[in-house]
């Protein structure tokens, strides 16, 4: 990072927390813009027995369970210490809703995305021994170089992001849900152009992940860049992290969402019915992925 003068340019020198806290209570402060997490709980204490200590407790956008674990450094015991965590809050998953139900009420607690938890590591470097070993695991793992600069300035740089499932019982595996049963009866043109704009948002970047819920599919990279909902008969509704205010807006392609009720998260609308539409669509895909 260089900063700009009249005169010329001085390089503007990374450096690392005096301490973890100070990481911890900056990202906790501003959580949710940061990170795309609402803040359920910091330093939250699992208990007698199990003994520990999870740094932030969260939510994220499509409501998955979040721990946030910190470091100073580099830290080759972080990712072991939050999948620790993580089994532990898989076992207790009516005292996280019950926290959820508390926070956020219980609607929120009700939708509670238990196919999706998700480690967010937040540390000055990663090894790449821990990038190998994200990669190992059957869990949603985001590892996360913070860097500060000067006074005012502090960089989130996502280093490794991987999307695990966790086991689902067979029942529900099985169960034919009404909106499952609609894609299947979706045009067969739709269903294709639906394909074709997962090829595009996951092409944007590195470390784009999925995430599935019933009504609506979202891609992330920390945050939400777009949500796409199941096919419909003529169209495949798309909806993005871009500010409706800075597009020109189009009738019938385009709309502002903003305070309307609709699936997934995003204010801009997009309406694709053709590839056509999709090409057209690719600078506010963009757009997107820049402004998430």
């Amino acid at each position: 990072m260089f900063h700009t003068t009249n005169d010329g340019v001085t390089e503007v020198a990374p450096r690392l927390a005096e301490a973890e806290a100070d990481v911890q209570g900056l990202v906790e402060a501003h959580m949710e813009m940061m990170l795309g997490v609402r803040l359920l709980a910091s330093e939250y204490g699992t208990g007698p027995v199990h003994g520990g200590r999870i740094d932030s407790l969260g939510l994220d956008e499509n409501g998955s369970p979040v721990i946030v674990e910190y470091k100073r450094g580099v830290d080759a015991g972080v990712i072991h210490q939050g999948l620790f965590y993580l089994a532990w809050l898989m076992d207790h998953r009516a005292e996280f809703e019950h926290l959820v139900r508390d926070r956020l009420g219980v609607t929120v607690a009700s939708q509670v995305l238990w196919s999706g938890p998700r480690l967010i590591c937040v540390a000055g470097d990663f090894t790449r021994y821990d990038v190998h070993a994200v990669r190992e695991h059957r869990r949603s793992i985001d590892l996360v170089r913070y860097r500060y600069f000067g006074t005012e300035h502090l960089s989130l740089e996502t280093v490794a992001s991987v999307t695990g499932l966790a086991a689902v019982p067979g029942a529900a595996r099985r169960r034919r849900t009404p909106e499952a049963a609609r894609v299947r009866k979706a045009d067969g043109a739709m269903a294709e152009l639906g394909a074709a704009v997962d090829e595009v948002l996951l092409g944007l970047g590195d470390g784009i992940t999925r995430v599935q819920r019933k009504q609506y599919r979202a891609y992330q990279r920390l945050r939400n860049i777009a949500c796409v909902c199941p096919p419909q008969q003529t169209k495949v509704l798309v909806y993005l992290k871009a500010d409706p205010k800075q597009v020109d807006l189009v009738p019938g392609f385009t709309r502002d969402v903003t305070g309307l009720g609709h699936h997934g998260t995003g204010d801009l609308e997009l309406q694709l019915r053709t590839e056509r539409d999709l090409e057209r669509a690719k600078d506010l895909l963009r757009l997107s992925y820049t402004a998430a």
